[in-house]
């Protein structure tokens, strides 16, 4: 019967497994990095061209 877990005597087998989590979780925060930059972009651009718009929704209000 094969185990549902494999925990090895060796240790140094868990290297691989730590420096593919490092690249993945330093991928994710790059990721993450660039979307929030884009979106603030995106944001201003919006404020820029809707300014008027908003200044009057919020005389209205």
């Amino acid at each position: 019967m094969m185990p549902f877990l494999y925990f090895p005597e060796d240790k140094s087998e868990y290297i691989p497994a730590v420096i593919t989590l490092a690249i993945f979780i330093i991928a994710a925060v790059v990721a993450l990095y660039f979307f929030l930059k884009h979106s603030k972009k995106q944001e201003e651009k919006f404020n820029r061209e809707y300014q008027q718009k908003l200044e009057e929704q919020n005389k209205s209000n």
